[in-house]
């Protein structure tokens, strides 16, 4: 399963499904980096650092820095996400 580390405005319902279903996620908060203004481009370095796929709803920063450093392990960057449970 994946490896992925999720910023602290990715929904944590989504970060508890994929865990669910087997994919090993730690979140901003978890890595003690939540809360107090890491500059995106640090998330990333730790993100590759932990060989980890970075899950983002920050799409415009993380698209600009994607193209300024493209060799990471991998950026998910949503528009935003809907969730309903039953």
């Amino acid at each position: 399963m994946a490896q992925l580390y999720a910023n602290e405005n990715f929904a944590l319902p989504v970060v508890e499904e994929l865990r669910r279903l087997g994919h090993d996620v730690i979140t901003t908060y978890e890595s003690g980096r939540a809360g107090i203004a890491v500059p995106d481009d640090e998330l990333l370095a730790f993100s590759v650092a932990e060989k980890r796929v970075l899950l983002t709803i920050n799409r415009k920063h993380f698209i600009r820095l994607h193209r300024q450093k493209p060799d990471h392990t991998g950026i998910v960057s949503v528009r935003s996400i809907s969730i309903l449970w039953h």
